[in-house]
């Protein structure tokens, strides 16, 4: 490991994370790089920080701190560096593992097209997870927003961000529509207009299993009840329909004893029902109007019940399947109403990118917004926790943003790294002050009675908060 980057020595008083036999290995005091941010980003860290070293010192009585060593992106980065984001950035990130940020500008002119995505492409960072929980006391735009608690895995490398595409009018637009129309599509109907535009979006099976098995796996940690795969597969049925049949495929095959799919429920539930159902009428409850089907149809789907109870009703039946883990799907147009109507209803939702984008910021927008909603960017040996917000140059330096999401990306953090203690300090002390009615101006002019408060004064009433937080999370 190198001694400093970006100029800067590794503080003294740390450990470096570790990665062995497949697990991260947490020291009582790690080195943790962070970048402040710019905007608001600056105020906001200022916060956060001091209401993590507060939670980490009361949760553990001095036996853990954090070493936090600052790394540079964006502007202060350029300021200092002449360049967006530093080589010894992403390598301090690469050594040190785990890590942390606030919002960062886009830069304009060219080069990197965003400091965010270059972070999780260069660090392999394939799932971004986005939790959207409510915390009483949030004002919100729906009557009953405590319904909502699901965790959002939203791949992190492909489909839109793999950013291939060409613009309107070049040559190589023309030259590529050229070739789908005279080669790709000959003998169709289909036609590319010549004035288009023209994008790809990869979608890999390597992409998709990574990204599903990772949210199979923290459902089955969490004792969480299901994961839902969402797709557009009804349209594009070799990008996003593919992202549903290997996500199916990977865990069926790597978790069988501990999942079952929705479809496979309805065969093994109505066996468990009428143990002397036949094939044939089993397939008839699970597809409605099989009778006018043809009959290749009909074939294949008894085909298809045959196999699931000779395969898993025998660990799977007689109730069983209730125990495990349901693996089911939803259109993705349909996920966006039932997420507003009926929320409570799913728990973990595994996405291609551009739908988890879309999903992530509608869900918080009934918790109470981007300003208070969290984020991680994980890969399988590194992991960085962001702001979900922008950075919103015109309130920066002047202590009036809400510090939520970077606060609550720390419990992120510290729930990853197995600081749980500390974790349940910060959330529960956000609550409570919120409770309180002492917010930001975001909040603030949506509550009836509410105290204005600034930024800084907002971790303030936070690390108050803990002393009798820390004494109820001990009992």
């Amino acid at each position: 490991m190198a001694a400093s980057y970006n100029e800067i020595p590794l503080p003294s008083s740390g450990t470096k994370i570790t990665y062995q036999n497949g697990k991260l290995v947490i020291p009582d005091n790690p080195i943790i790089p962070f970048i402040e941010g710019d905007g608001t980003g600056r105020d906001i860290w200022k916060a956060s920080v001091r209401v993590f070293d507060a939670a980490v010192e009361i949760a553990y009585n001095g036996k853990r701190r954090v070493a936090w060593y600052e790394v540079f992106a964006g502007e202060k980065a350029m300021d200092r560096f002449k360049t967006w984001l530093p080589n010894d950035t992403v390598a301090a990130f690469r050594e040190l593992r785990i890590g942390i940020k606030g919002p960062l500008t886009t830069p304009i002119g060219g080069g990197i097209r965003s400091l965010n995505v270059a972070l999780r492409q260069l660090l392999d960072l394939y799932a971004c997870i986005r939790p959207v929980k409510y915390y009483q006391g949030i004002p919100s735009p729906v009557k009953h927003p405590e319904r909502m608690n699901i965790v959002i895995y939203r791949e992190n490398t492909e489909d839109v961000y793999a950013g291939i595409e060409w613009k309107e009018g070049t040559p190589q637009a023309k030259e590529l529509i050229d070739f789908i129309n005279t080669k790709m599509l000959a003998g169709t109907n289909k036609h590319v207009r010549e004035d288009s535009g023209i994008g790809i979006k990869p979608i890999s099976i390597t992409g998709t299993k990574r990204l599903v098995r990772m949210a199979i796996k923290y459902a089955l940690a969490n004792h969480l009840k299901s994961v839902t795969i969402v797709h557009k597969g009804n349209i594009q049925k070799f990008t996003e329909g593919a992202f549903r049949e290997w996500g199916y495929e990977l865990a069926t095959q790597e978790f069988r004893d501990q999942v079952i799919t929705e479809r496979e429920s309805w065969v093994i539930g109505n066996l468990d029902k009428n143990p002397g159902l036949s094939i044939e009428d089993n397939a008839k409850m699970v597809e409605p109007g099989l009778e006018f089907a043809q009959p290749d149809f009909r074939e294949a789907l008894y085909k298809e019940v045959r196999s699931v109870i000779d395969s898993i009703y025998a660990t799977h039946g007689k109730g069983a399947w209730k125990t495990k883990l349901m693996i089911n799907d939803r259109i993705a147009d349909s996920i966006f109403q039932q997420i507003v109507t009926r929320p409570d209803e799913y728990a973990v939702l595994a996405t291609p990118n551009l739908n988890g984008d879309y999903i992530s910021d509608a869900a918080a927008a009934q918790v109470g917004g981007l300003g208070i909603a969290p984020g991680a960017n994980v890969g399988d040996q590194h992991a960085i926790f962001e702001a979900t917000h922008g950075t919103a140059p015109k309130y920066a330096d002047k202590d009036v943003i809400n510090p939520g999401s970077v606060m609550l990306s720390g419990v992120m953090m510290f729930d990853f790294m197995g600081w749980h203690e500390a974790a349940r300090l910060i959330e529960d002390s956000l609550e409570r002050t919120i409770l309180q009615k002492k917010v930001t101006y975001d909040f603030e002019r949506m509550l009836e009675g509410a105290t204005k408060v600034k930024t800084s004064e907002f971790a303030t009433y936070m690390i108050q908060n803990m002393a009798p937080v820390a004494e109820l999370v001990a009992k």
